[in-house]
């Protein structure tokens, strides 16, 4: 009997198959399914072409959103505002065209992918370096934050040597002042805008950027390795409004005013720090954004979203520097603002 059995498994009989072999045939059979099912649904090409059409049309947005025109409702500054955000779209086609059981939106889905990651997939890696001679931080402080002692010390435990401050209500700049008095013997407020450092400061005055109050000011820094040039800015808010779009005029009045001062900056080396409203993405910041680099953009680690803070959705607070060279970039844990403080680390 033994010598049978023997005979039967070496001729290829019923003996146990392997695991491996069992795996291999349940895989070549669902693979002939799934051909044979292709090849008798003809409607396979033919269905999803509104999917693909779409996968097209956020391509299309990303390539031209400069194209875009603001002269309604600003639109073209409102997607430009929340361009990263168009990834949110392609599952949900992803879902719709296997649903569809498309294979013409399926392979046209890639396009939108393969364009978001040409644009904004250098920001997904890590930039940042070590080193640096310089820490700085910004943050709106919102003007209803009920607790501005221990936001001015959790952004001042940042390690930073220059902090600026954004939205300063006349009744707590003292508050700000006494929290930050310790760490910070150097120190000038403007308007609703301040700047901290640990390092003399000189020849501070406002920047006019045609609000009609003082919400920008400029400083000269004397820091171990020279003088540097500070601006600090808030421009004017934004709403988006079903009546009237994106509502930004002022802001954009305020930011070519702003790019002007920048331009007439005496100094080589400047360092601008505030909430612009605005993201770099925005045609309508290019006074500004022409002439600086983001430090994020050049040496941080992901996009940086800093507002809202409860889900931060876009980085409108911006460190920006000219004929300085960023190394790091990052965004500090939440206070009791509506925006997260940011931090930068620069070489001079």
């Amino acid at each position: 009997m033994v010598q049978a059995y023997r005979a039967d498994t070496g001729n290829g009989g019923g003996g146990p198959q392997p695991s491996g072999s069992r795996f291999r045939d349940l895989r070549d059979r669902l693979v002939r399914d799934l051909r044979d099912r292709l090849l008798r649904d003809r409607g396979i090409w033919r269905r999803g072409m509104v999917l693909a059409g779409c996968s097209v049309l956020l391509t299309v947005v990303m390539l031209l959103h400069s194209h875009i025109p603001n002269a309604i409702g600003n639109l073209g500054s409102l997607t430009e505002t929340f361009l990263p955000w168009i990834a949110v779209f392609v599952p949900v086609l992803l879902v719709l065209g296997l649903v569809r059981r498309s294979a013409t939106a399926l392979i046209v889905l890639l396009l939108p992918v393969v364009v978001w990651f040409n644009v904004f997939g250098g920001l997904l890696t890590d930039k940042s370096g070590g080193g640096g001679d310089l820490t700085v931080a910004t943050h709106n402080v919102n003007a209803d934050n009920t607790d501005p002692s221990g936001t001015a010390q959790q952004v001042a435990g940042s390690g930073a040597d220059v902090i600026a401050l954004q939205e300063l209500p006349a009744g707590q700049v003292k508050t700000y002042e006494s929290a930050l008095a310790g760490r910070f013997p150097y120190h000038s407020v403007q308007g609703t805008v301040g700047l901290w450092s640990k390092y003399p400061i000189s020849d501070t005055r406002p920047v006019d950027i045609k609000m009609g109050w003082v919400r920008a000011m400029r400083t000269t820094v004397a820091t171990p390795k020279g003088e540097v040039g500070f601006v600090v800015a808030h421009l004017p808010s934004v709403r988006v409004k079903l009546h009237a779009g994106f509502t930004a005029n002022q802001r954009d009045q305020s930011a070519d005013a702003l790019g002007e001062a920048i331009a007439d900056e005496r100094l080589d080396r400047v360092v601008l720090l505030g909430d612009l409203n605005g993201t770099m993405n925005d045609r309508s910041l290019n006074a500004v954004t022409s002439q600086m680099r983001s430090t994020q953009g050049a040496a941080g680690d992901g996009f940086g979203f800093s507002w809202p803070a409860s889900f931060p959705m876009a980085r409108i607070d911006q460190i920006m520097v000219k004929g300085v060279d960023p190394v790091s970039s990052w965004s500090l844990p939440a206070t009791d603002s509506d925006h997260l403080p940011i931090a930068a680390r620069v070489k001079l």
